[in-house]
């Protein structure tokens, strides 16, 4: 068992956007930088193990193929050249897609998904695929927290956010349709982006109607810019606008007025961090930015009410979906799924339509509420996660499973529901571990968000206790 040892006013993380200057001098190179990321895997995977599979041979040839455009002065894009990891649920043209579940042990689509297409288009090399939990869900992989060991990483995204948190990749693709994106991130320090629904083109990641891909990176000028280059290239979702914004990382812009949401993730937050919270609050304060509580506007308090049960919202709306795809897997490979995707399967067949009907009508209702908040409010700020990540339970077999084995998705689930983008930052550490802060804005409002929470991260010192 490791130490815990995270300080966010002392992690560095690392980071790509400034090592670019460099690389046309010929001080140092994509190439170079890439054998310092597989340097530190070499050292760090044996413990954390992040990645299913890797392709170092491509993507050494990609690095050097960079190498020469920058060298050149003809690179594709600012993020030309970084290695980055895509979640084991986008297919790749040149690794398998296997989903975490042994019922796609050996699936080799050779096809890659629309991000990872315009990834490779902007000039990235896609060093590798990232640990997810099980199709998706709550089933874990054997992905370790690396500031503790003993600790989850969070989940699904479990492989993105540990590799770049353990510094083996500056950048990873994670995906969402509860808190897959945000609460990895959180219990990894990580800097992350859940974009608007629709942001970003999932590809043949369409099932769901919640689902969106989101980026994890070291810092924010990683993650917009890896974001805003792919939906440059490929767009957002069917039917959707995709994710706008301009093209380089918007500048930091001061919030006027943040209003709290606590929802049902208050309840359980522990008390250290409950308080670790309100200082940064306070310090938000002492910074000239009003905050707004429950009590102090009717339109925030009609938000939360609308918010109460969010999880369960979600869940229903997402194994309905789910249901027929999850159930044919299971009729074909019944011994290649987990008992827990199975039990969510069963309650998904549980349902009904007009189930499924109430759980959009409560989704619907409670995006107009947040709509409603627009007007009084800039962003919401809330918890990331309700407290450091938990130690990593073991099932016991003949006993129940473990409930949430990869942590509580209880502080995402609102800004899922609503369809809102939410970016996370590395604000406090309790008992040497991170604990994350979002911001949460109206849908298409991602790259304010984004310089919102570039003032904070730029402004505002982290809470450590």
């Amino acid at each position: 068992m490791s130490t815990p040892s995270y300080n966010p006013r002392e992690f560095k993380a690392l980071t790509y956007h400034d090592a670019t200057s460099s690389f046309g001098e010929g001080t140092d190179s994509p190439r170079a930088y890439l054998e310092r990321c597989l340097e530190t895997i070499a050292e760090k995977e044996p413990s954390i193990m992040a990645f299913p599979a890797m392709n170092e041979a491509a993507a050494r040839e990609a690095a050097d193929a960079s190498t020469e455009r920058w060298q050149a002065g003809r690179p594709l894009s600012p993020i030309d050249g970084i290695p980055i990891g895509i979640k084991d649920l986008l297919e790749t043209k040149d690794m398998p897609t296997q989903m975490g579940c042994d019922a796609y042990t050996g699936n080799f689509p050779k096809r890659d998904n629309a991000a990872v297409w315009a990834l490779r288009e902007a000039g990235a090399v896609v060093l590798c695929k990232t640990v997810t939990a099980e199709l998706g869900g709550s089933h874990p992989g054997p992905t370790r927290n690396p500031f503790d060991l003993s600790r989850t990483p969070g989940g699904s995204s479990s492989g993105s956010a540990a590799a770049v948190a353990a510094r083996m990749l500056p950048a990873a693709i994670g995906t969402q349709v509860g808190g897959s994106i945000i609460r990895p991130a959180a219990y990894c320090g990580n800097i992350a982006l859940k974009p608007s629904q629709g942001g970003i083109n999932r590809g043949e990641r369409q099932a769901t109607s919640m689902s969106t891909h989101g980026v994890h990176a070291g810092c924010i000028e990683d993650m917009w810019q890896v974001a805003i280059e792919i939906a440059m290239r490929a767009g957002g979702d069917r039917g959707y606008p995709g994710l706008v914004g301009p093209a380089s990382p918007p500048a930091a812009i001061r919030p006027n007025r943040l209003a709290v949401m606590e929802g049902d993730g208050w309840k359980v937050v522990d008390d250290t961090s409950k308080s670790a919270f309100e200082a940064l609050l306070q310090r938000l304060s002492d910074a000239g930015v009003e905050i707004l509580r429950r009590g102090d506007e009717q339109a925030v308090e009609n938000l939360e009410g609308a918010v109460e049960g969010a999880g369960q919202i979600c869940s229903s709306i997402t194994s309905w979906e789910n249901r027929w795809a999850q159930r044919n897997l299971v009729n074909e490979s019944p011994n290649g799924v987990s008992e827990r995707a199975k039990a969510t399967l069963a309650k998904a067949e549980a349902m009904s339509p007009a189930d499924y009907r109430s759980a959009l009508s409560a989704r619907a209702a409670a995006q107009a509420r947040h709509s409603a908040v627009a007007p009084y409010a800039d962003a919401i700020i809330s918890l990331s996660c309700p407290g450091p990540a938990p130690v990593f339970p073991d099932d016991v077999p003949g006993q129940p499973l473990a409930p949430r084995p990869t942590g509580d998705a209880i502080c995402n689930y609102p800004s899922s529901m609503l369809f809102a983008p939410a970016v996370t930052m590395p604000l406090i550490g309790v008992a040497g571990l991170p604990v994350g802060v979002q911001v949460v804005g109206q849908q298409g409002e991602d790259a304010r968000m984004t310089a919102i929470a570039r003032w904070i991260i730029e402004t505002i010192e982290p809470v450590v206790a």
